[in-house]
């Protein structure tokens, strides 16, 4: 049971370092990765007042994309490190969807977003490991994707809106019955 949970502390330690922390990974890297694309099927545009009744989204975010939570089929994956994923249904109330529509207006995601940082002094600063997230949202109809990796020490401010976001939906998620039912993750990522 202490090295269960020596196991879990260690592992949301590695994860904050990876998030927060702004270490050279002593490999400059250049700063057109292929990971921080913004893949959006949309130009800039506002996005309705109103939520939209196609309106679902999917965040595939951490180390290895296996955290999932995906409303298209009301399920969230939690990855369990050494052990796998676990996934379970969990369905969104509409004044849930309402919130979460609400903040990706006051960001608007429709809209073209910048996840590479300018370069100082000719390179970035990067971190190992890190973690990646993919979006998929329909709204009217129309689908748009972000892709991005916190890699950069330095993240855009685009980058962090979504981080913010997904924040936001995973605290929703994590409240749920359903979700505290799954195992806790064991290990982690070097």
């Amino acid at each position: 049971m202490i090295l269960k949970k020596l196991s879990l502390i260690l592992s949301l330690i590695f994860l904050s370092i990876g998030l927060l922390g702004c270490q050279q990974n002593g490999k400059e890297k250049e700063s057109n990765n292929e990971i921080s694309k913004n893949v959006t099927s949309s130009p800039t545009k506002n996005m309705p007042k109103d939520m939209p009744s196609d309106f679902n989204f999917s965040i595939q975010s951490g180390v290895q994309k296996k955290n999932e939570i995906n409303t298209f089929e009301g399920t969230v994956t939690k990855d369990l490190i050494a052990d796998g994923t676990a996934t379970t249904e969990v369905i969104l109330t509409e004044e849930e969807m309402k919130a979460i529509y609400e903040k990706m207006q006051e960001i608007n995601i429709a809209e073209t977003k910048e996840f590479t940082p300018k370069p100082i002094n000719g390179a970035a600063c990067m971190q190992e490991p890190h973690g990646e997230d993919e979006w998929k949202i329909i709204i009217n109809g129309e689908t748009i994707s972000h892709l991005f990796s916190e890699e950069y020490c330095e993240p855009t401010n685009d980058a962090k809106q979504l981080i913010e976001l997904r924040n936001y939906v995973f605290n929703i998620i994590k409240s749920k019955s359903e979700y505290k039912s799954l195992p806790e993750s064991k290990g982690g990522y070097e």
